[in-house]
């Protein structure tokens, strides 16, 4: 389980002339195992925090810790092994290395992690088959759909079962049937091994999902509600 604590954050963007605040005195609270969704228009901040949170982003101040651990404190390579071997990341570009195939993409980090080739190959073969992947372990990223992709992508980060999950629009290209197993399989996680989501989200089918739903604007969290977490 991660506790997640961000403290006064701020990281303003220049655009031209203009100034973003992309983030503005954010401070939010977050308990192990945890299930929370971020909502809010384009530009309202989600994605920023999400990569501040995961130590993509630097901060112009604020501070962030991960289990008491300050991430904006950490070198590179610190920094690294906290990604490496305690968070997993869902971008909305997927990410995924074009010349690998899906199977050899969720074996990536694994690979990196220094799992042995017989682990990681059938890790990576039970969690493809888990969101719906199987038979297409062998095909590359062109030759799947965008939605496959995500999958493929969501597939990576959680099969090393990370104590925190950073999700950035998981559902973005999925249909009803694929998005509503997407979230059943991160809800399995949540109850049953303890891993915290932090999920950015326009979906109103991932919200539903959400014990906690934070809404930003202007970088600013301007509601912060707990909630039954009930799926109609």
């Amino acid at each position: 389980m991660a506790e997640i604590k961000c403290t006064e954050l701020c990281k303003t963007y220049h655009q031209g002339d203009a100034e973003v605040r992309a983030l503005d005195h954010v401070t939010l609270d977050i308990d192990p195992g945890a299930f929370i969704c971020l909502s809010g228009p384009s530009g309202s901040g989600k994605t920023t925090l999400l990569n501040a949170i995961g130590g993509l982003d630097e901060l112009d101040s604020g501070q962030i810790s991960i289990d008491g651990e300050r991430v904006d404190l950490l070198a590179k390579g610190p920094l690294a092994d906290l990604r490496l071997h305690h968070i997993g990341f869902v971008f909305q570009a997927y990410n995924l290395i074009p010349v690998l195939s899906a199977r050899e993409n969720v074996e990536f980090v694994m690979q990196v992690q220094g799992v042995s080739a017989r682990e990681r190959g059938a890790k990576a073969m039970a969690i493809l088959k888990e969101v719906g992947l199987e038979g297409m372990e062998d095909r590359r990223p062109a030759e799947l759909s965008g939605g496959q992709q995500q999958r493929v992508a969501v597939a990576r980060a959680i099969v090393s079962r990370p104590t925190l999950v950073l999700a950035d629009e998981p559902t973005a290209n999925l249909d009803s049937s694929s998005a509503k197993q997407l979230m059943e399989l991160f809800r399995e996680l949540n109850e049953n091994h303890g891993v915290t989501f932090l999920i950015s989200t326009h979906d109103e089918r991932v919200m539903r999902y959400a014990r906690r739903l934070v809404r930003m604007q202007d970088g600013r969290v301007i509601s912060d509600d707990q909630q039954a977490g009930v799926i109609e």
